[in-house]
């Protein structure tokens, strides 16, 4: 897979993250949430994320811009990692799969660096976009999450179970984006393909991906 249709791929999923969230922010106040096509197993929930995955923050007056630098840094290494292993000739598998992270970090990042300045605030409201009134600063916007797929919501467990009975239980739980998912597709692609992205320079284990990405 050359360098060109690598970048084409992350482009084209990196427009597709912002748009969504873009619109999202522009049409949901924080934390509504319909659901898609009438079903409980498929919910657009708008929320905000602060920190890393799963709210996960880090605390101090400068966490925020630590993390945000760090992205920074991590998406230069990735490219870097994209770059080489396009020269190198690596298998198409660690190709995609390193444009996908890439693709995910880069998202994210542009909601941490960009939409403090660029946004409102949507707490009662829907944003405005280019906002003379935004919410935050350069290098402290909030990533914009809305993919909600509760599998199982408000299960109230049996009274017998140990520890849990009686609580509500709610399977698959997480909210997260487009860049969320590229990032786990990739790392997927690395864990369960393993051996044939790893493997040295094109091979008959590419025939997939060459049949449909060259």
């Amino acid at each position: 897979m050359s360098l060109k249709k690598a970048y084409l791929l992350v482009i084209l999923l990196l427009v597709i993250d912002q748009i969504s969230k873009i619109y999202i922010k522009t049409h949901f106040m924080l934390e509504e949430k319909i659901k898609v096509f009438g079903q409980n197993w498929f919910q657009i929930f708008f929320i905000e994320n602060e920190g890393m995955a799963w709210g996960v923050e880090i605390p101090g007056a400068y966490g925020k811009l630590f993390l945000t630098l760090f992205r920074l840094l991590a998406v230069c290494g990735i490219g870097y990692w994209l770059h080489e292993s396009v020269k190198n000739k690596s298998s198409n598998y660690l190709i995609v799969a390193i444009a996908l992270i890439l693709t995910g970090a880069f998202g994210n990042i542009i909601d941490s660096v960009f939409y403090g300045i660029i946004f409102d605030h949507s707490h009662g409201q829907t944003a405005t976009l280019f906002s003379s009134d935004p919410y935050g600063t350069l290098f402290h916007g909030k990533v914009v999450d809305m993919l909600y797929f509760p599998i199982i919501e408000d299960y109230v467990l049996p009274e017998w179970l140990p520890i849990w009975g009686g609580k509500e239980f709610t399977f698959f739980n997480a909210i997260f984006n487009i860049a969320d998912m590229a990032i786990s597709t990739g790392v997927g692609i690395l864990i369960f393909f393993n051996k044939r992205a790893f493997a040295p320079n094109h091979n008959e284990q590419d025939t997939f991906f060459k049949n449909n990405l060259e």
